[in-house]
C-alpha cells in the first residue's frame, strides 16, 4: 500500500477490482480553497486504455509489484513468442495478445523488457527505436527526391511502414517503435 503522495511515473496501481493501471503522469494540486488532490493520467496495463483520475491527497492506493526483466526474443513457437531471461537463461512463452504491436519490430536476438506480475507476462517493451532492413519497396524513379512523398516498404519482420521515396530495398533504417514512423537511414 502507498498513498497518492508517493506516486511516481511508471508505478503500477491495482484499482477497481484488481485491474492494473500504470501511472503515465501525475500532478499534485493545492487549490486556495478546499483540500489538496492529485490529478493522474493512468494507462490500463492490459488494454492500453488511458484515463484521467483524480484522488484526494493522502488517499491510500494499492500498488502492484511488477517485475521488469531484461529479456531477449529467441523465436516463435507456433503463435507464442519465446523470450529468454538474459540473467537466468529461463525461457518465457508469451502470447501474441500480450506482445501486441511490439511483434511488428521483433527480430530474433533482440533485447527488450518484459513486465511480469505474479508470474504472468503483462506487456513487452521495446527500445524507443530499432534498426531494421527494408525487405522490399518499389524502386524510386529518377528525380523522386522531393520532400514529403512516401511509399510503402516491407520491413524484414514483415511489417509495412511508409518511407521517403529515395529509400531502396536492402537499406537499413531506424524505426520508431511507438508510432511506426521512419526516423532515418542507418549508416553501415
Amino acid at each position: 500500500m502507498a498513498t497518492t503522495n508517493d506516486l511516481k511515473n511508471g508505478m503500477v496501481l491495482k484499482l477497481e477490482g484488481g485491474q492494473l493501471w500504470s501511472v503515465v503522469e501525475f500532478q499534485h494540486v493545492k487549490p486556495g480553497k478546499g483540500g489538496a488532490f492529485v490529478r493522474t493520467k493512468l494507462k490500463n496495463v492490459l488494454s492500453g486504455k488511458v484515463v484521467d483520475k483524480t484522488f484526494n491527497a493522502g488517499t491510500k492506493v494499492e500498488t502492484a509489484t511488477v517485475d521488469r526483466r531484461g529479456m531477449q526474443f529467441s523465436f516463435k513457437d507456433g503463435t507464442d513468442f519465446v523470450f529468454m531471461d538474459t540473467e537466468t537463461y529461463d525461457q518465457l512463452y508469451v502470447t501474441p495478445e500480450t506482445v501486441g504491436e511490439a511483434a511488428n519490430y521483433l527480430l530474433e536476438g533482440q533485447d527488450c523488457t518484459v513486465a511480469i506480475y505474479e508470474e504472468n507476462p503483462l506487456f513487452v517493451e521495446l527500445p524507443a527505436a530499432v534498426e531494421l532492413v527494408i525487405e522490399y519497396t518499389e524502386p524510386g524513379v529518377q528525380g523522386d527526391r522531393s520532400t514529403g512523398g512516401t511509399k510503402p516498404a516491407r520491413l524484414e519482420t514483415g511489417y509495412e511502414i511508409g518511407v521517403p521515396l529515395f529509400i531502396t530495398t536492402g537499406e537499413k533504417i531506424k524505426v520508431d517503435t511507438r508510432s511506426g514512423d521512419y526516423l532515418g537511414r542507418v549508416n553501415s
